[in-house]
């Protein structure tokens, strides 16, 4: 298993900055995932990590090796693309043969290297198929044996699943973790799909403009958003603007721009908004109530919109102060037009310090 390291990597094409001193430190055997949305510089990323682009600053290390000036076949990496990338005139056998006929494996060799990784990602005797008679999922598990059957140090997804079929994506996410966490190889993911990310990463980095804006496990990313971008990029929620005037009886009393004042807790407590701060206030839809509640931030507001979600349903409703997106229990019976009271516990409504 492979450590990855990168240090203050930049990567620029003319005036457009793709990745903005980025450093992060990717752990053995873990599945680490970059996401964000399109043109954040993501891909850029991964492909630095590749060596399928030259960086202009920073480097890039597998454990202690530097390898930022090591060409991409030499680096031990196994990538699987967006659009699988087969060759469209060879069959099955013959792609996943590729990289193994490159590396100079003798013809005994390479035939039982590509039945391991055609049986591990269950196309076991489709090698005399072309890609053309495959489906879209099959592709994608070609490409996948393909990039495992060189037994690479390092695994690299670009955006492996945005082709696949809404239920096709819910499979292979499930699959290319066990497939992961059986074979224990290092691997980053790149995707725009936040619940794609939540799902499967042992940890996230967000990113935006080529920056990294924070990196964590899927629960601190979602619970603990230190930024304003992360805080709505990341899951829905409402969002209030609002000002710090302190502390009061442990909690952060926040003016809210209509004059109401609520309690929260800071969603980063290593630097907590100060009096005066501006702050954006995040309530997750989960972490309302329908009524009153002791010790909770009570809101008036206006059902507009119903949606029906099977173990759920989500409601939105305008308020003073904004625009509420609340989850309740789908036996809970409400209307559009209804005027109800929502509340949220102190301890679950979230100020995040903006500006600083």
């Amino acid at each position: 298993m492979v450590e990855i390291r990168a240090k203050n990597v930049s990567k620029s094409f003319g005036e457009v900055v793709a990745v903005d001193h980025a450093s992060l430190q990717i752990d053995d055997g873990e599945f680490f995932t970059l996401l964000g949305p399109s043109g954040c510089g993501k891909t850029t990323f991964l492909r630095c990590i590749a060596g399928l682009e030259l960086v202009d600053e920073g480097r890039v290390y597998f454990d202690d090796i530097d390898v930022t000036d090591v060409p991409p076949h030499k680096r031990g990496t196994g990538m699987v693309f967006q659009n699988y990338a087969l060759w469209p005139h060879m069959k099955v056998f013959g792609n996943v043969a590729y990289g193994l006929k490159i590396k100079g494996q003798k013809k005994e060799e390479v035939s039982k290297n590509v039945n391991k990784a055609l049986e591990m990602v269950k196309l076991a005797g489709l090698g005399d198929r072309t890609p053309h008679q495959l489906s879209g999922g099959q592709q994608q598990r070609v490409a996948l044996a393909r990039a495992v059957a060189i037994n690479p140090k390092v695994l690299l997804f670009d955006e492996p699943l945005s082709n696949l079929d809404a239920k096709l994506r819910l499979e292979m996410r499930a699959e290319l973790k066990k497939l992961q966490r059986d074979l224990g190889i290092t691997t980053t993911y790149v995707t725009h799909d936040q619940e794609e990310a939540m799902s499967i990463s042992d940890r996230i980095a967000v990113m935006d403009q080529g920056k990294i804006m924070q990196v964590g496990t899927p629960r601190d990313i979602y619970q603990n958003p230190q930024n304003e971008f992360v805080a709505q990029f990341i899951g829905q929620g409402t969002f209030l603007d609002g000002k710090s005037m302190g502390e009061v009886d442990g909690f952060l009393e926040v003016e809210l721009t209509d004059g109401k004042r609520i309690r929260a807790v800071p969603s980063d407590p290593t630097n907590p908004p100060e009096p005066g701060d501006s702050v954006l206030v995040l309530i997750r839809p989960e972490e309302f109530v329908i009524g009153e509640i002791p010790d909770g931030n009570r809101f008036e507001c206006e059902v507009y919109h119903i949606s029906f979600l099977g173990d759920a349903q989500r409601i939105r409703a305008r308020g003073e102060a904004a625009v509420f997106v609340i989850e309740s229990d789908p036996d809970v019976s409400l209307q559009v037009g209804d005027q109800v009271t929502i509340s949220s516990r102190y301890d679950s409504t979230l100020a995040v310090r903006l500006g600083r």
